[in-house]
C-alpha cells in the first residue's frame, strides 16, 4: 500500500459547472484532501480555463475526461491537455492495448517536453453504476470482477500506471497486478451515507484497508453543510 496521509488519500469530485463556486470550494478543501476532481461535465462548460480557475485554489486536479478514441487521438489529446498540468488523468481500458500504450508514451514525451510533473495515467475498467447484470447486457462473458481484472491486467502490460475501480475488486486487483498497480477508487460512502446512483460501493476505511490509493468522494463533502470538516471526518475515519 503507498504511503499516503489519510487526508492525500482523498480526491473531492465537484458536482458543479459554476467555476467560481468550484474554485471557493477548491480551497475550502486544499487543506484536507489530496486533490479535486473535475470531470466531463465541468470541462465541457468550461473548458481549460475553466479548470485554471480551479487550480488556482488547488494545484491537484484529476481531470476525470475517460478519454477513448484511436491511439493517435487519445495521445494527441494528452498533448493538448498537459500544459494544464493534471496530477491523474484517465482514458478507457476498453479502448486496447495499443491505445494505452500511446496514452501512456505521450504523458511521458509531453511531460518532458513541458518541463513538468508527469501525471498519473489510470485506465476506467467497469463502470460503478453498472452491476452483472449491465455488463451482460453490453456484451461481456464474465462477471464484472473478472472483467475488471483482466481490463486491469491489460493496462498494466500496456504501461498505465494503474485504474479506476469499484471497491469490491481492490484486492483481487492488487493480487493480480501488485502493490505498485495504484486503484483510483469511486463508489465510496462513509457508513450511513446516501448510495445514489452506485451499485457498488464500500466505506473509506474498508476500502484502504484492502489496498485502495485514492478515493474519489463526491457529495459527502460538497453536500455537507460542512465541507471541510466533513472531510477532515472522512481522513479520520480512514485512519482508524
Amino acid at each position: 500500500m503507498s504511503n499516503l496521509k489519510p487526508s492525500e488519500r482523498i480526491l473531492c469530485a465537484l458536482d458543479t459547472t459554476n467555476v467560481e463556486e468550484a474554485a471557493i470550494l477548491a480551497g475550502e478543501l486544499s487543506p484536507h484532501v489530496g486533490g479535486i476532481k473535475l470531470g466531463l461535465e465541468f470541462f465541457g462548460a468550461n473548458g481549460p480555463q475553466g479548470f485554471l480557475e480551479v487550480a488556482k485554489a488547488n494545484r491537484n486536479i484529476f481531470l476525470d475526461l475517460k478519454l477513448h478514441d484511436i491511439p493517435n487521438t487519445v495521445a494527441k489529446t494528452i498533448h493538448a491537455l498537459m500544459p494544464l498540468g493534471p496530477k491523474i488523468m484517465t482514458i478507457h481500458t476498453a479502448g486496447g492495448s495499443a491505445m494505452m500504450k500511446a496514452a501512456s508514451e505521450a504523458a511521458t514525451l509531453a511531460a518532458k517536453n513541458e518541463g513538468c510533473e508527469r501525471p498519473i495515467i489510470v485506465g476506467v475498467t467497469i463502470l460503478t453504476s453498472l452491476d452483472n447484470e449491465d455488463i451482460e447486457a453490453i456484451g461481456f462473458q464474465n462477471k464484472v470482477s473478472m472483467q475488471v481484472v483482466k481490463l486491469a491486467r491489460l493496462a498494466k502490460e500496456s504501461g498505465l500506471d494503474g485504474v479506476v475501480c469499484s471497491p469490491h475488486e481492490i484486492k483481487l486487483i492488487k493480487e493480480s497486478c501488485g502493490a505498485d498497480f495504484k486503484l483510483v477508487v469511486p463508489g465510496i460512502r462513509p457508513a450511513g451515507s446516501d448510495t445514489g446512483d452506485q451499485k457498488r460501493v464500500m466505506t473509506p476505511e474498508e476500502a484502504v484497508s484492502l489496498g485502495a490509493d485514492y478515493l474519489v468522494i463526491g457529495r459527502p463533502i460538497t453536500k455537507s453543510d460542512n465541507p471541510a470538516q466533513s472531510a477532515q471526518l472522512i481522513a479520520n475515519e480512514i485512519n482508524g
